[in-house]
């Protein structure tokens, strides 16, 4: 402890910035490193939530590799983008049937289809999404923006695809809650991709979740995307 004297205030109060003056440098020194090593793991205080950011792509646990086929069991418009599904599925890393299976559940391969919550796209991708100046309804503008909301989706799932698909449906937040919790919709949404995910995964030839969803609203869908694909 410091002892003051009891006159000459402003000696004393020299005498106290002196003897501080050692513990505010280390203090200083110290919240330097802090901020320094903060920094350097990526938590730099700065919130970096813009639209043209693609989130950091992993190897996702749980799931099978990019390198497998698309499988047989999806619609014809499904098929048609082929191609596209395998280049997208290498550059997301991604199983190619995760990919598959959104697009079937979302848009039936419409590319120029917008829901009444306008929602736009292959895979439905909603505007607010979209950076200034790209064009929602081109194919790969729109693949980049969903597969990268579905990877983040991933990520935050551990790899759990029911998770997942809940996320991409209902939004991230969701995939902390228990599904007891979810919107009737994403409780659906995850019915149908699990299901189908699931029947593929068994080598089936045929889905019957998949069946289901034709049956339940899909097949007015896809008749829509088959039209604009001109088959």
């Amino acid at each position: 402890m410091i002892a003051l004297p009891e006159r000459d205030g402003g000696k004393a109060t020299f005498m106290v910035a002196f003897h501080l003056a050692p513990l505010a440098l280390v203090l200083l020194a110290s919240f330097v490193a802090l901020y320094s090593l903060l920094n350097q793991l990526g938590f730099s205080g700065i919130a970096k939530n813009r639209v043209d950011e693609t989130p950091p792509l992993i190897q996702v646990i749980n799931i099978s590799s990019q390198d497998e086929s698309v499988s047989s069991i999806f619609s014809d418009e499904i098929t048609h983008w082929q191609a596209d599904i395998k280049r997208w599925s290498a550059e997301y890393k991604l199983n190619p049937n995760l990919i598959a299976i959104v697009m079937q559940i979302e848009s039936c391969g419409h590319p120029n289809i917008t829901s009444f919550a306008g929602a736009q796209g292959l895979f439905q991708v909603m505007p607010f999404h979209f950076a200034e100046g790209e064009n929602p309804l081109d194919p790969d503008v729109n693949a980049h923006r969903g597969l990268g909301y579905f990877v983040r989706a991933l990520q935050l799932a551990q790899g759990d695809v029911s998770l997942a698909m809940a996320g991409y449906n209902g939004g991230h937040a969701l995939i902390a809650k228990h599904p007891m919790h979810w919107p009737q919709e994403t409780n659906r949404y995850v019915y149908w991709a699990s299901g189908i995910y699931a029947d593929i995964k068994k080598g089936a030839g045929e889905s019957p979740r998949l069946a289901e969803w034709m049956a339940a609203g899909g097949e007015s869908l896809c008749a829509r995307a088959s039209l604009e694909l001109n088959f």
